[in-house]
């Protein structure tokens, strides 16, 4: 930790730039001019961070996933592992905010419709504080394997448990571990949402055709995911704040040339715990003192990108 705010710190008085391995290519700026069209950000951006936060605690199932091994007996609850999802939206949430308010961003919150019905006030605290209120389903239930009617009527109360507690329409998809289904998309456009997220394939957003009208794809990432990352893992922030700060790196390299997006995910009961927010400033104030980067919530990005006749077209 010691060693991570020294480095913090040395940055920002030299610049941040010159201690950075690709710093040589960083000095060429001119060649940010000479990007092709589809390259570049429509607001001039060079590089666009995507920041999420994740509101699924209180909607989660009985003896749902949890750090603790899985071995209770069948028909009683795993009563330590739900004070772990409670400890959620009683403390990750709240200070998560704080930590967004300091560093000056706005991110997308994939809210599951039956955790803002438990907690509506801090669902609507999220949107007060300008942050996008995201559909992340009804609840924890799989939706791929759902009829057409049955998934959309999961959808739609999701949202309408959003909009009626926040005030926010949601816009934007995530389906629980991404798993959407063949239905999923048009019916998500049917219901007037704009993007989803539920796509790894590439490091900047694109638009797909859905019942033949425009639809955004703001891709996702595991790599860059505290869950994957933290939750039961031998896995150290200080490992966490290297790892991402070496994605960005790369990316920050690769945007001389093209268009390129950082997807960094945190969730409620693990990116909210204090060790994880106070990795998670200094891995966004690093990522801040470089020229031309922006934080954006992925409403706004979709929107971009929607209205950029250079967008990329699958």
């Amino acid at each position: 930790m010691e060693n991570r705010r020294k480095f913090i710190k040395k940055a920002g008085a030299l610049g941040a730039l010159s201690l950075l391995p690709s710093a040589p290519l960083f000095a060429r700026d001119a060649e940010v001019q000479t990007v092709p069209e589809n390259g570049k950000w429509p607001d001039g951006s060079r590089l666009v961070v995507s920041v999420s936060m994740q509101f699924e605690a209180g909607g989660q199932p009985d003896n749902a996933e949890s750090p603790f091994p899985q071995n209770m007996d069948k028909g009683y609850k795993d009563l330590p592992a739900e004070t772990w999802y409670q400890y959620g939206y009683k403390e990750g949430i709240p200070r998560m905010l704080d930590n967004w308010d300091k560093l000056g961003i706005k991110v997308t919150s994939h809210m599951v419709g039956s955790a803002v019905e438990k907690n509506p006030a801090l669902a609507k605290e999220i949107v007060q504080r300008g942050h996008e209120a995201a559909a992340h389903g009804m609840n924890w239930s799989k939706q791929y394997n759902l009829s057409y009617e049955e998934e959309k009527a999961f959808i739609q109360q999701g949202a309408d448990a959003i909009k009626k507690a926040t005030g926010f329409t949601p816009v934007g998809y995530n389906a629980n571990w991404l798993r959407r289904g063949e239905n999923t998309l048009k019916i998500l456009q049917e219901l007037g949402f704009t993007y989803h997220i539920d796509d790894l394939s590439r490091d900047e957003p694109f638009l797909i055709k859905v019942n033949n009208n425009d639809f955004a794809v703001v891709p996702y990432t595991l790599r860059n995911n505290d869950i994957l990352l933290i939750e039961g893992k031998n896995f150290s922030t200080d490992q966490f704040f290297r790892q991402v700060k070496t994605d960005f790196d790369q990316l920050y390299e690769e945007s001389v040339r093209k268009k390129r997006q950082l997807s960094i995910s945190f969730h409620d009961r693990i990116g909210g715990t204090p060790q994880m927010v106070n990795t998670a400033h200094e891995l966004l104030r690093y990522i801040q003192q470089h020229k031309g980067v922006s934080f954006k919530r992925k409403d706004e990005i979709a929107r971009m990108i929607l209205d950029d006749p250079n967008s990329i077209r699958e």
